[in-house]
């Protein structure tokens, strides 16, 4: 039985919100239809996300490679507290479902909504009604993709757009099954998220999805922006938004640290990318590449010739630019060029022809004297000057160089960003020597006089300045020195003293094919060292042209408030990291494989 003063306060509620409404049968009948269709969907939207999120977080465990799911024992609680676990509650519910009084539930429901309503998300407009008259279809705000960027914090909400819609998902990044790795689409778009973790290719979670659209994209943020033609940049390639962007145009940029280690071979869409001009846009059909110099005979060679008249040879090579770390040689003083972070950098699986069959196809002497292989590209200035550099002779037909014309990367046709149609790749050596959009080969007694050969990527003493120095006295880097670095955690992370252990990760690599043997790890540091667990394909000796992935899991320091966490490799030829920037400081910020160093704050125990 429900109490006196329970049954006086719902008919008053009932006789003022909704009488005026109630003038005939029909209105009444239709009013309890709705109300208890919003009723039971309340329910059924409860369970079944939770049942929904259980169901997908074993898959979703298997793709992100880790879950936070650190709300479990809070979230089963608040669970239990939105049941209707009130006696009283219940015997009251059953009531208003039993008779017109599901109507005052319909108006209570609709009032609690607009109370707790976050008043920064707008409200949907007038509904439309199907033509039968019974289906209410909302009409929803519609907003730009710049009103979507304001939305990336849990302070301001967290938006995503889906196709043409825009959702708010701020209540749902708590219950995120692969933790707070969402939070990389807040302000855009969530596709390419998806795409990078196919577990959401599922009906279900579009479904979930649906429940927290809040609006419609503008019809012009619908439709792929059209290029300017009068801009060089204006016919550039979509990239990743997930992407750290260091220059727009020309387009340079570096994926989150703390996703790059999570795949051996780093996916083409967070591939760094490094351009130096804008992107060409090449019909592969008309493409030909052009092959030339001492003691060959001028060839041409198509596409499809490169496919079909020599054997496709696949690679895994890992690519650094010359810049990667530079931001850590600015923080001792500041040098020129793009401020890379520590993620440009990333391994592959290249597929291609072999330089050296090709260039003995175009009847290359075995005793040559030319010394160098020169690549143009296709990517060109405002003078019409392409992209070049150059590698030896010696590597360039080695039988364990392995320098490939690679028109596939991790199974995949090259993307623009990457090179299509054709690019080098030269395993061992720094990625500026990997020509991309690849037109013409020159075998020459020469190295290229590109300028960025000849003046630029080039290490010089810390005493050397931009009024002292003369490129010309010092050689063009090729192969790299020993290198690593710590992904996760990254700096400025906090741990909790609650937990036992801590997980550190990180990436290992050595250039010319030098194998990397060890990767020692510090918590204090540098007082103390441990061995870390190195994972990565087995390579030929010589030929260890990818990286390593390391880990190492130990206790968490007890009553540290501070931890100063550090990394360094070596090689199989003992090369070892110098142990601080300054030393090794250039003007161009080149060539950092300093030790790498994290600072983390542990929080107290909660208990």
């Amino acid at each position: 039985m429900l109490q006196k003063s329970s049954l006086l306060l719902c008919w008053n509620r009932w006789d003022s919100l909704f009488k005026p409404l109630c003038c005939s049968q029909s209105c009444t009948v239709m009013s309890f239809l709705r109300c208890t269709r919003s009723v039971l969907g309340i329910w059924q939207l409860r369970s079944r996300v939770q049942t929904e999120i259980s169901a997908v977080l074993p898959q979703a465990c298997s793709v992100c490679g880790f879950i936070r799911w650190k709300n479990t024992a809070a979230n089963r609680a608040k669970n239990v507290d939105n049941q209707f676990s009130n006696t009283q509650w219940r015997h009251m519910v059953v009531g208003v479902l039993a008779g017109t009084g599901a109507v005052l539930v319909y108006g209570l429901y609709r009032q609690q909504v607009q109370q707790a309503e976050p008043k920064s998300v707008p409200e949907l407009t007038s509904p439309s009604v199907s033509a039968q008259g019974n289906d209410v279809k909302p009409t929803y705000p519609i907003y730009t993709r710049q009103d979507v960027t304001k939305h990336k914090t849990m302070a301001d909400g967290v938006w995503v757009t889906y196709k043409s819609g825009v959702y708010d998902i701020t209540k749902f990044v708590d219950l995120h099954p692969g933790g707070n790795k969402i939070m990389l689409a807040a302000g855009g778009a969530i596709e390419p998220f998806w795409a990078m973790y196919a577990v959401h290719n599922q009906e279900h979670i579009s479904k979930m999805l649906e429940e927290y659209k809040i609006g419609e994209l503008s019809p012009e943020d619908q439709k792929l922006a059209i290029s300017d033609v009068s801009d060089p940049y204006g016919n550039e390639p979509l990239r990743h938004p997930v992407l750290k962007v260091n220059s727009l145009k020309p387009f340079n940029a570096e994926p989150p640290l703390e996703i790059l280690s999570d795949n051996y071979l780093t996916p083409n869409e967070i591939f760094f990318k490094r351009n130096h001009l804008p992107v060409p846009d090449i019909d592969p059909k008309k493409f030909h590449l052009e092959i030339m110099g001492e003691g060959l005979r001028s060839i041409q060679l198509t596409l499809n010739d490169l496919k079909t008249k020599f054997p496709k040879h696949t690679v895994t090579a890992t690519l650094q630019c010359a810049g990667n770390r530079r931001s850590e040689m600015n923080a001792v003083r500041q040098v020129k060029g793009l401020n890379w972070g520590m993620a440009a950098i990333g391994n592959a699986t290249w597929g291609g022809a072999k330089l050296s069959e090709v260039l003995k196809y175009a009847g290359i002497p075995e005793n040559t004297n030319a010394k160098h292989v020169q690549f143009e590209g296709l990517d060109k200035d405002v003078s019409g000057s392409p992209y070049g550099a150059s590698i030896s002779i010696r590597k360039a037909l080695a039988k364990d160089g392995d320098v490939l014309l690679a028109y596939e990367m991790n199974g995949e046709e090259l993307s623009r960003d990457h090179g299509f149609p054709l690019r080098v790749i030269v395993p061992g050596v720094v990625g500026a020597r990997n020509v991309k959009w690849l037109s013409k080969i020159i075998v020459s007694k020469e190295e290229s006089k590109s300028h960025w050969q000849v003046n630029d990527y080039k290490g010089f003493s810390p005493s050397v300045d931009w009024d002292t120095v003369d490129f010309s006295t010092a050689p063009a880097i090729q192969e790299l020195p020993i290198q690593s670095a710590i992904t996760t955690p990254c700096n400025d992370d906090y741990l909790s003293a609650d937990d036992d252990e801590v997980t550190v990760k990180g990436y290992a690599w050595s250039g010319a094919g030098r194998e990397v043997i060890r990767v020692d790890v510090s918590l204090d540091g540098g007082m103390t060292w441990q061995v870390a667990e190195l994972t990565g394909e087995k390579q030929d000796e010589d030929r260890a042209w990818a990286w390593k992935l390391w880990q190492l899991t130990v206790p968490l320091p007890k009553g540290q408030k501070n931890l100063e966490i550090i990394c360094k490799a070596v090689d199989n030829n003992y090369n070892v990291q110098p142990d601080t920037v300054a030393p090794i400081w250039n003007l161009r910020g080149v060539l950092n494989n300093s030790w790498s160093r994290v600072k983390v704050t542990v929080r107290p125990s909660s208990g």
